[in-house]
Formats: structure tokens, sequence, C-alpha cells
């Protein structure tokens, strides 16, 4: 369980900080703002988790690691941008795909992390808080970063964002509630993110939304 653990943390620190990075560089930030930006997107969602079951100080400021480890992958994103200033034009067609798989990726691993914590706090039988603290950390990074970055939060308004990361955190849940062991559990979870925001993304499912009324023409 804890080596499962390990893994998820570390995958959901790179995806998240490397998708920080990204959004600050084309927000045209300097260093600082995007090493900040990778650093909030990585460990945001745990800071609020931890606070929520009361783990005070939260465990970034208690082991540095993933901040350290964030930090680092945020600087090495600039700088490989920095010393390539034309590589975002050559790969902007692409952008948005590394994009996505890097916030799937950080979804996925950070909603079963949230599941996990609830779990080994002893809060296994209450279904509603497991999944409420798998979402707030797999969305709450991601929500931090985009309002940082003064633009409309991911979360509110493509690919079913924390619809895959609700269905996620539901499945290992119950799964770990009703008998299955919780590295078997967590597995379907973070499967379960994954195909989901493949399958939005694949067949352009996004929830309903008012578009509002088009303007209209005047005439001579």
């Amino acid at each position: 369980m804890q080596t499962l653990l390990l893994i998820f943390d570390i995958m959901g620190t790179l995806s998240f900080a490397v998708s920080g990075a990204l959004v600050g560089i084309k927000r045209k930030m300097d260093i600082f703002g995007v090493i900040v930006l990778a650093i909030v997107t990585a460990t945001g969602g745990g800071i609020v988790r931890d606070l929520i079951v009361g783990h005070i100080p939260p465990q970034a400021f208690l082991s540095p690691y993933y901040v350290a480890v964030a930090a680092a992958t945020g600087l090495v994103c600039f700088l490989v941008m920095f010393n390539h200033p034309q590589l975002p034009v050559k790969v902007s067609a692409a952008y948005d795909m590394i994009m996505f798989w890097f916030d799937t990726l950080g979804v996925a691993a950070f909603t079963v992390d949230g599941v996990a914590v609830a779990i080994a706090e002893g809060y296994g039988r209450n279904l509603f808080l497991m999944v409420f603290l798998g979402v707030i950390t797999g969305v709450g990074g991601g929500l931090i970063r985009d309002i940082f970055a003064s633009r409309i939060p991911e979360v509110f308004k493509k690919h079913v964002y924390a619809l895959a990361s609700i269905l996620g955190a539901v499945i290992a849940g119950v799964l770990a509630r009703y008998g299955v062991d919780n590295e078997t559990g967590l597995l379907f979870g973070f499967a379960a993110v994954v195909l989901l925001r493949f399958l939005a993304a694949r067949f352009r499912w996004n929830l309903p939304k008012v578009e509002g009324e088009k303007p209209v023409q005047k005439s001579d």
C-alpha cells in the first residue's frame, strides 16, 4: 500500500508540476512565477486535504520533498523553454494535448491518493468523505493554478474534469468499503479517471452549459 501511494504521489507531483509550469510559461510569467505555479499546482490539493483531516501543518510543509521536486520540475521546464525560444511555437499544436495528459495523470494519481488518506485516517466507512477528499486532492491544485494564472479553471468548463475525479473516487471508495483490497480499489479508481478523461477528449464530451444569446445582426 505504501509503495503504491508513493508511486501515485510522485506521478501526481511531477504531472501537476509540469502542467503548472507550462501554464506559467504560456502566460508569460518570469522564472519565479513559473516555479511558484508548478509548486502550488503540485501541492495545493494535498494541502487543502490535510487541513480538512486535521494534519496541521500540512505534509507539504513537514516533508518538503514534494515541494522540492515540484520546484525542480518547474525550473527544468522553464530552462528548456528559455534556451529553446522557438520550441513553444513548434509544439503549439500539441500544447493542448500535452497539457491534457499531464493534467489527466495528475488528477488520477491525486484523486486516489486522497481516497487513500481518508482510509488511512480511519474514514474507510465514510464514502462521502473518501470521495470528497479524493476530488479536492485531485482537482484542487489545478483549480489554484488557474486562479493564479487569471483564467477560468479547467474544472468548470472542459472535458468533464471534476466528473472524472468524482467517478474515480467513488469507484476506489466503494471497492475499498465493500471488501476489495485497498490497492485494487485504488488502481481501478485511477484507471477510471484516465479512461473517462480520454473518452471525453476523444468524443468531445462536455457537460451542458448556457451558450448565451447570439448577437442580433442589424438590417440595413
